[in-house]
């Protein structure tokens, strides 16, 4: 391991708003914060987001900056790239940001049920090869259940057109309501929702990256809470 990453290493051990769970915090409910986001860490939130895979963090931080009467939490299991972030957000004075340093697969480990509003996807690997570790696959969204309001949602957005279309068919399959589709989003404005309107801006280094190489950038909005049978 670089000098470098073990300084980013030692360096974010002092952030304030990164958290690395413990492997017993990992098997148990036993992590400090869980089901006490909004009480003990942020102040009181009007709503609380999760990014999955955040990376460097570059959504949470803007989407943090756009809502400040918002709380966001950033997951990744790169501590390098989470060091990124959190250090931009404290150097920023960001106070409604933190990151949680682990694997997805825990995630109901660290916030309790109905803690978190909404979820956001971020150019996650599509696993061409391994469905079932898409993070838009039957087994993450029933973890995505766990923690979300009954209201919550899930955005997803993507440049690979097998994780986009596999995640709507699994929407449709699952009959859950969806909210927003496209295949390419910035093709249009037309009927685009307000929230993608006010952050229409809000772009991670590897958007720009597949954006630059030609790739469209896909969307999709959906809740968990199947629809109701007519």
């Amino acid at each position: 391991m670089g000098k470098n990453k073990l300084r980013r290493f030692a360096e974010m051990k002092n952030f304030p708003n990164v958290f690395e769970p413990t492997a017993l915090e990992s098997l148990s409910e036993n992590f400090a914060l869980r089901g006490l986001w909004r009480t003990d860490f942020f102040k009181e939130p009007q709503k609380m987001v999760l990014e999955l895979g955040c990376g460097k963090g570059e959504y949470t931080l803007g989407l943090a900056e756009k809502y400040p009467l918002h709380a966001f939490v950033g997951m990744d299991i790169k501590g390098a790239r989470i060091w990124r972030g959190a250090k931009t957000a404290v150097e920023k004075g960001q106070k409604n940001v933190a990151f949680v340093r682990s694997r997805i697969e825990f995630l109901t480990r660290f916030f309790a049920p109905a803690e978190i509003d909404e979820i956001w996807v971020t150019f996650a690997d599509p696993q061409p090869k391994r469905p079932l570790k898409r993070l838009t696959s039957p087994r993450f969204l029933d973890l995505y259940r766990q923690i979300l309001k009954p209201e919550g949602i899930v955005h997803l957005k993507t440049d690979s057109a097998l994780l986009y279309e596999y995640s709507l068919e699994i929407a449709q399959q699952e009959n859950l309501p969806i909210f927003y589709a496209s295949a390419d989003l910035y093709a249009t404005t037309e009927n685009l929702p307000t929230h993608l309107q006010e952050i229409w801006n809000i772009k991670t280094h590897y958007e720009n990256l597949f954006a630059g190489k030609g790739y469209s950038i896909k969307y999709l909005c959906f809740g968990l809470s199947p629809k109701a049978k007519v």
